[in-house]
């Protein structure tokens, strides 16, 4: 959201869809090598790409590779050299990735992955909902979801800075719905080239110590180093330790960066977004395109004088726990959505970690999760009301309605 008017003076107003806004930040960042296989709802953005690299318009190496399990070894590799790398994928082209994702986090590469979210087979489905990035939530990757065109042209700048900074080191996934956001042409304001470039600035190593003296962390032959050595039971848990932790460092330097972004753009997002939040007795949490249309419905309900309100999850990993308390600390009924079905388990996977965050403070509100739009299915302003009014009428706050309900569910 625009603070005021002047602050967009300097930006190019675009038509694009999200694939073509990752595509166009990616342009204007420059990375030394991208490497990708195409996968529906992802395609248009290597597409895109290897145009911009067919008329000279980046300097890129482009590797079209066999697999995207390929992909992102092609990055894991590059980024260890020292280069910018980055590659995009969707549903089970992420699943074929699983054994690099660990990879690439363990071996501290900030690597920059775009998410068409889509479903996971089988059955096949093409459309969208959360279950592939959710599936990686925990591989070690930052994952930022976004809501729009707009939010996901800002998320591919920002993240190069969050990814490289030298307490984080680590690989992001910036995760939008597909065709909802992938292929939907929506108003995109962009920066120039030289804006963005100074932005992102040069890649920052870390510094070590190896048998020629100190060095950069990085692969160079004038000072050999080893990386992604065996690592036994004498390190590697203290190795896993460190990953968590720079996850945890990440959530800092993620508002660091965004805000010092807003101060360009006028745009701010932060870890998450509050909105209505107030003086909300009932409240909607959820991530990517459904907050949309929730705030709409908010604005309706709002306008019959109706306290209600909704938080967006912007970064889900790391998990922003203080600030999703105190946005929730006065509401008393919380309906938790998602596009994402964890089997056998009590709840989805949003669910499971803010009833997690609020098991230890006395006073908390009632929550109840929902799964919706499994598979690409609608999410309608109805559902949204449904489940608001569903919740307003819930005044005994230790009623037991179960821990999953199913909007937009066949019976």
């Amino acid at each position: 959201m625009y603070r005021d008017d002047s602050e967009k003076m300097n930006q190019k107003l675009l038509g694009l869809n999200g694939d073509e806004a990752a595509a166009y930040a990616i342009k204007q960042v420059n990375p030394e090598v991208v490497a990708a296989y195409p996968i529906t709802p992802q395609t248009i953005i290597v597409e895109r790409f290897s145009e911009y690299v067919a008329n000279g318009l980046v300097d890129s190496e482009f590797v079209a590779v066999e697999s995207e399990h390929s992909a992102l070894s092609a990055c894991v590799g590059a980024s260890a050299t020292g280069a910018r790398a980055y590659t995009a994928t969707a549903a089970n082209g992420l699943a074929l990735m699983w054994e690099i994702l660990y990879i690439a986090s363990g071996m501290r590469q900030p690597i920059i992955m775009s998410i068409a979210n889509r479903a996971l087979s089988g059955p096949l489905n093409i459309h969208n909902d959360h279950s592939d990035s959710m599936g990686a939530r925990d591989s070690g990757w930052i994952q930022i979801y976004c809501e729009n065109c707009q939010e996901v042209y800002d998320s591919h700048i920002t993240a190069w800075r969050i990814a490289e900074n030298i307490n984080v080191q680590l690989p992001i996934m910036i995760c939008f719905d597909g065709f909802t956001i992938s292929h939907t042409m929506e108003n995109v304001f962009t920066l120039n080239d030289e804006i963005v470039q100074n932005f992102i600035g040069k890649r920052v190593f870390p510094k070590i110590t190896g048998h020629l003296g100190e060095t950069d962390l990085r692969l160079n032959p004038t000072c050999p180093i080893t990386m992604g050595a065996m690592d036994l039971q004498d390190y590697y848990f203290e190795h896993k330790v460190q990953q968590h932790e720079a996850l945890l460092n990440s959530l800092e330097v993620i508002e660091s960066v965004e805000n010092e972004f807003s101060e360009i753009t006028g745009r701010e997002y932060g870890l998450i977004q509050s909105y209505m939040m107030e003086d909300a007795d009932v409240a909607l949490i959820g991530m990517g395109s459904v907050m949309g249309t929730t705030k709409y419905v908010v604005d309706q309900l709002r306008s019959n004088g109706i306290k209600v309100g909704l938080i967006k999850i912007r970064c889900y990993r790391p998990f922003p726990k203080e600030k999703l308390v105190k946005a929730i600390s006065n509401c008393k009924v919380i309906g938790i959505i998602e596009k994402s079905l964890s089997f056998g388990s009590v709840g989805s996977p949003l669910y499971q970690d803010i009833k997690t965050v609020l098991y230890d403070y006395e006073k908390k509100p009632l929550i109840i999760g929902y799964v919706h739009g499994l598979g690409g299915r609608d999410t309608s302003p109805e559902n949204l009301k449904q489940i608001f009014q569903d919740l307003l009428k819930i005044d005994n706050l230790t009623k037991k309605i179960g821990n999953q309900q199913y909007i937009g569910l066949r019976e």
